[in-house]
């Protein structure tokens, strides 16, 4: 029951905080005049994403916890979940592509970091971030383009 109750804990706060940061900080018509990359996603689909990666992410979460609460593997868990919910207002709050940029880039490395730590000692936690380097490291590749082409 303990296990169970971890991994729901992990899911609701992760996921309600994934969600009140990205509530709070909604791209407005600041985001709207900036110029875009070609390759930006339709809006649509972030919402979807972000939800899914909050998911496997507080599996992953759950799982360090519930095996070293107070490894190394879980502070670097802990460090990404802010640099995480960070990005939003130092992006879109701040309206500061640059500002992102300087949140984004140490989260790309936290999140490899898990996953180099995770690897040898719990590899499912390490598979469940791969979708999210390949998200994030998409992200910065947006955060980037944005701070260029403005």
């Amino acid at each position: 029951m303990k296990k169970i109750l971890t991994y729901v804990l992990f899911i609701v706060l992760v996921v309600g905080f994934g969600a009140l940061s990205g509530v709070s900080n909604m791209p407005g018509e600041w985001y709207q005049s900036l110029e875009q990359p070609f390759f930006q996603p339709p809006s649509w689909v972030f919402g979807p994403v972000w939800t899914t990666l909050y998911v496997l992410i507080a599996i992953a979460g759950a799982r360090t916890w519930l095996e070293a609460p107070a490894s190394g593997r879980m502070q670097v868990w802990f460090a990404q979940m802010v640099l995480n919910f960070l990005w939003s207002p130092a992006f879109f709050g701040s309206e500061s592509p640059i500002l992102g940029l300087l949140v984004i880039i140490p989260l790309l490395v936290s999140i490899i970091v898990f996953v180099r730590l995770s690897w040898n000692r719990d590899r499912v936690s390490g598979w469940l971030f791969v979708p999210y380097i390949a998200w994030v490291g998409f992200a910065t590749l947006l955060n980037l383009s944005i701070v260029v082409l403005n």
